[in-house]
C-alpha cells in the first residue's frame, strides 16, 4: 500500500535531483566569459554592459565576466578554442564563425523600439559636402569598419557591387578599416575619410545617435555638432540584428538557463537593460541559427569577390 509518507519521500527525492541536475552546470562552469566587441572606446562599453553582467550573474547563480574583445576575430577565435561561452556577435561575424566552424548557437537578438529586429548599414557624409550619392564620390576616402563587420564592411561592399562598383578599392581613393563605429564616425567628423559606412537602425538608434548624445563628435570651433551636420547617401536594405550566441557545447540546462535571463532581463532589471541601448531597444527575441543563412549567403559572396579581385 502506498502511504502519504512514501509519495512525500518520492517527491523529494524527484526535486532533490531536479536540483542537482540544475547544479551539475554550475559545478562544470562556475564561471562564464561573455564577449562584446567595442563599437565605442573601452570605458564607454564597461559602463554599457557592467550592469548587464551583474544581472546575469546574479540570475544564472555563477560568476559572469565581460570581456570586450578587440575585434570580431577574437570573438570567433575565442568561441573556437572554448574561451568564450557566451558572445555579442554582428550578424556577419556570426556568420563567419559558423562558415569556419565554430561551434555557437544563437539564441536571441535585440527588438528595436518600433517591434522589428532588423537595422541598417548607411553610408554617411558631412551634410555640409557636395555629396549627395555614392556616384559623387569616386576617388574619395571611404571609412570601414572592421573586415568581420556586418554593417561597416560586408554589407557596404555588396550594395556597392549592385550599384556596379564592383572594386571598391580602386573605386575610392583610399579605403581604410577605422577598427569600430566610433572611429569610422570621428574620420568623417575629423575629415580623415569623405564617406563612413555604418550601422543605423533610426535617428535615435545608431552608434552616431550615442555619439551625439555623448558629445563625441565636434566642429572644428569646438562646438558640439548636431544630426543635421550628417546626411545618409545610401541605405542598405533590412538586416538582422545581430545574435547573442553560446557555446554549443555547453549543457542544456545551461543553455536554458542563460535565454531566460536574457528574456526576463527587461521587467527583472529594466535600468541595467536600458543601460544597453540607451532604452532603444524593447527586448531580446528568440532566435535560432538558422535565421542567419541568409547571412552567411551574403558572406559566400562577398567572399567570392574577394577572391575574383586576388585572381
Amino acid at each position: 500500500m502506498i502511504t502519504r509518507r512514501l509519495v512525500l519521500a518520492g517527491a523529494a527525492a524527484l526535486a532533490f535531483t531536479a536540483s542537482a541536475s540544475a547544479n551539475d552546470w554550475k559545478a562544470k562552469y562556475p564561471e562564464l566569459t561573455f564577449a562584446v566587441v567595442p563599437a565605442e572606446n573601452a570605458s564607454g562599453v564597461t559602463e554599457r554592459w557592467a550592469p548587464f553582467v551583474s544581472y546575469l550573474s546574479k540570475e544564472l547563480g555563477v560568476k559572469v565576466t565581460l570581456r570586450i574583445a578587440n575585434d570580431y576575430a577574437a570573438v570567433i577565435e575565442g568561441q573556437r578554442a572554448g574561451n568564450i561561452q557566451i558572445a555579442s556577435y554582428g550578424s556577419a561575424s556570426f556568420a563567419r564563425a559558423r562558415l569556419t566552424g565554430v561551434k555557437t548557437d544563437a539564441f536571441a537578438n535585440d527588438i528595436n523600439a518600433d517591434g522589428s529586429t532588423g537595422y541598417y548599414s548607411v553610408f554617411f557624409v558631412k551634410a555640409g559636402s557636395a555629396y549627395k550619392k555614392i556616384d559623387d564620390l569616386k576617388g574619395k576616402n571611404l571609412g570601414l569598419v572592421d573586415p568581420n563587420s556586418t554593417s561597416g564592411n560586408n554589407v557596404p561592399r555588396f550594395e556597392l557591387d549592385k550599384l556596379g562598383i564592383h572594386d571598391a578599392d580602386t573605386y575610392f581613393s583610399k579605403v581604410v578599416f577605422t577598427g569600430s563605429h566610433e572611429n569610422a564616425m570621428l574620420a568623417l567628423a575629423q575629415g580623415t575619410v569623405d564617406v563612413a559606412a555604418n550601422q543605423w537602425t533610426s535617428d535615435n538608434d545608431s552608434t552616431l545617435a550615442q555619439m551625439l548624445t555623448k558629445g563625441m563628435l565636434k566642429n572644428a570651433d569646438g562646438s558640439p555638432m548636431k544630426k543635421d551636420d550628417f546626411r545618409i547617401v545610401h541605405k542598405s536594405a533590412p538586416i538582422i540584428n545581430g545574435p547573442y550566441a553560446y557555446n554549443s557545447d555547453l549543457p542544456d540546462d545551461a543553455k536554458a538557463a542563460i535565454a531566460k535571463a536574457f528574456f526576463d532581463a527587461p521587467a527583472k532589471d529594466k535600468a541595467a537593460f536600458d543601460r544597453l541601448s540607451d532604452g532603444q531597444k524593447k527586448g531580446f527575441h528568440a532566435a535560432t541559427t538558422k535565421d542567419w543563412d541568409g547571412t552567411i549567403e551574403l558572406i559566400k559572396f562577398v567572399d567570392a569577390l574577394r577572391k575574383k579581385k586576388a585572381s
